[in-house]
């Protein structure tokens, strides 16, 4: 078992839940990957039934380990900063594509600073930057 495997079945019993092997496939497909679609990720479970990746990704929600990027009315899975680095998204209103931003640790600071300016204790924070990727401007300049 890996790091990230140790972790999620740690986890998961502090909800008095089991590590089973669709927890596993489903935990793996989401390790080290983009934020992905349903349809993405029920390919990558292509040894577990749809239905099987749909309930996971739901418990895996409720218990914090995954969370939905929304874009526009569609939404991608990823895991929480508990299971990977804290970091935001650019995302592509044209085509989709997700580019992470690495941690700042300027912008963290910031963020803190704005909060505490207003009496505010934050517990979690996302930051979503939507536009256009290199290659979708190129194309929409044509």
């Amino acid at each position: 078992m890996n790091i990230g495997e140790i972790q999620l079945q740690q986890h998961l019993k502090s909800h008095r839940y089991s590590l089973t092997s669709a927890r596993k496939v489903v935990f793996a497909a989401l390790q080290d990957a983009e934020p992905q679609t349903m349809a993405a990720l029920v390919k990558a479970c292509a040894e577990l039934d749809r239905a099987t990746v749909y309930r996971t990704i739901e418990l895996f929600e409720q218990l914090g380990i995954v969370q939905k990027l929304h874009i526009g009315w569609k939404y991608r899975i990823e895991l929480t900063d508990t299971f990977m680095h804290h970091h935001h998204h650019m995302t592509c209103t044209h085509c989709g594509r997700i580019i992470p931003l690495p941690e700042d640790d300027e912008l963290e600071s910031r963020l803190r600073e704005l909060a505490t300016l207003r009496n505010f204790e934050p517990q979690d924070h996302q930051i979503e930057i939507s536009g256009l990727c290199q290659a979708c401007q190129k194309l929409s300049a044509v």
